[in-house]
């Protein structure tokens, strides 16, 4: 029976610099889904690539072997070995896989308790799967059901109030950092999601002037618009930065844009005037040596982690009601997945008995003495009335599991019965029984 695993690292496991390497571009998540799918059996496959995590959710038929392929993938991909990832890498199956998935998209896991742009995350990662074409049965169910579990969560309690982000914790921390933002002018570098939530939150801040800079100079001028801003194109950047308190990076690229060098020569044309620098991007917009660069303080994802933990016991009675909400749905999955596996079990466990059965009368057809075709019926009805009562309260018990253990068990029983280790249902390499001829009266034992 196939399993659902989840392999991933975040920020709770893995520095930002382990991290970003493992980060999957737009561009790249479709190239890496088919990639896994053609490895250790793995028959689905969906990743999530933010910020603070890089998921993949897989069904393999063999999990302990698709997770050896996979974490092979990803340390290569990161250019580590995969020893020593293993350390950041978290893997999960099943129910507890589940639990994972409905934890991130409702806030639970995020850097930011409760933030609103993660269960968007996870609803972009499963529209890429479903067009990458590498989604089933079992993503499908998991996915659509972490998505209503997010909503629930976010309808019913408090957790999302004031709607925190990345973003608003960057201009937070730009506020604090120039002791406030009014007349300031700041440059956002890229213009997406992220970008445009940083503009937005430092427009509220009351920023004087916003700046955007993108390679795609159309999608720069609309968001420079939406927030009284300016666009300009990528190469004015440099000058730009000449005269900004403040630069905000957020782009998708995969390399870094901006290194000491480059910040190093606008740090020499602004007389002195020191720079705030905070890096959203993972992988990350500014190489880590442009913190040595004089008059520069560069913040990234894992330095905002100080300011977000101010804002966390604001949340956390409201936590604890959206952990409960997490766990009366994953009973629910448990349900859903225990009977995708119940139904066929029981199926093989009867088919099995009912063979062994046939077997042992058909083995022993040559020892019965003088029995008649009648005699051979009710022995052969007898024999399967045997196997349908041996099995009828192990039926009954099964068809009643409904909890998050179910797989286990029915593996358990599986193992034990050899069903996935049969021939059509029966061993027929050796004999399962021997039945001798019945004494007749008054003969010696």
């Amino acid at each position: 029976m196939s399993e659902v695993l989840a392999l991933g690292v975040s920020h709770k496991t893995a520095p930002l610099a382990v991290r970003e390497r493992l980060a999957l571009t737009p561009g790249k998540v479709s190239t890496f889904l088919h990639e896994v799918q053609g490895v250790a059996g793995v028959q689905e496959a969906v990743a999530i690539s933010t910020c603070n995590r890089t998921e993949t959710y897989l069904v393999a038929g063999d999990p302990v072997e698709a997770e050896t392929a996979v974490l092979g993938m990803l340390a290569r991909k990161a250019g580590i070995r995969p020893t020593e990832l293993a350390s950041s890498i978290y893997a999960l199956r099943n129910c507890d896989a589940a639990r994972h998935l409905y934890r991130v998209t409702s806030g639970l896991e995020s850097m930011i308790v409760g933030e609103a742009e993660v269960q968007g995350q996870v609803k972009r990662a499963y529209e890429d799967a479903l067009g990458a074409q590498t989604t089933g049965p079992l993503t499908n169910h998991l996915f659509r059901a972490a998505l209503a579990t997010g909503k629930r969560v976010r309808s019913e309690t408090r957790i999302g109030e004031r709607r925190l982000s990345v973003s608003s914790v960057a201009a937070a921390l730009a506020a604090e950092q120039l002791h406030g933002l009014e007349r300031r002018e700041v440059l956002i570098l890229g213009a997406g999601e992220t970008s445009e939530l940083a503009a937005r939150a430092l427009a509220g801040h009351g920023v004087e002037a916003i700046f955007v800079a993108n390679r795609r100079h159309e999608r720069a001028v609309s968001l420079a618009q939406r927030y009284g801003g300016q666009a300009m194109s990528f190469d004015e950047l440099p000058q730009e930065l000449e005269r900004a308190d403040a630069l905000v990076c957020a782009t998708s690229s995969p390399h870094a844009l901006l290194g000491a060098e480059e910040i190093a020569a606008v740090m020499d044309a602004r007389d002195g005037r020191p720079l705030l620098v905070i890096d959203l991007a993972v992988p990350r917009d500014v190489a880590s040596d442009v913190r040595d660069v004089p008059g520069v303080a560069l913040y990234d994802v894992d330095d905002l982690q100080a300011v977000v933990r101010r804002n966390r016991a604001v949340r956390q009675g409201e936590a604890s009601h959206a952990e409960g909400i997490v766990e009366e749905e994953i009973q629910r999955f448990a349900e859903w997945l225990g009977s995708l596996e119940v139904l066929p079990t029981l199926s093989a466990l009867r088919e099995h008995g009912k063979a062994i059965a046939q077997q042992v009368v058909r083995e022993n057809a040559g020892r019965w003495e003088s029995a008649s075709e009648r005699d051979r019926e009710r022995v052969e009805a007898i024999a399967q009335a045997i196997v349908n009562r041996l099995l009828h309260e192990p039926t009954l018990r099964m068809k009643q599991m409904a909890d998050e253990r179910v797989h286990l068990r029915m593996q358990v029983v599986r193992e034990l019965f050899g069903l996935e280790e049969t021939v059509d249902g029966v061993d027929v390499e050796q004999p399962l029984a021997d039945v001798r001829p019945l004494r007749r009266p008054g003969n010696a034992s």
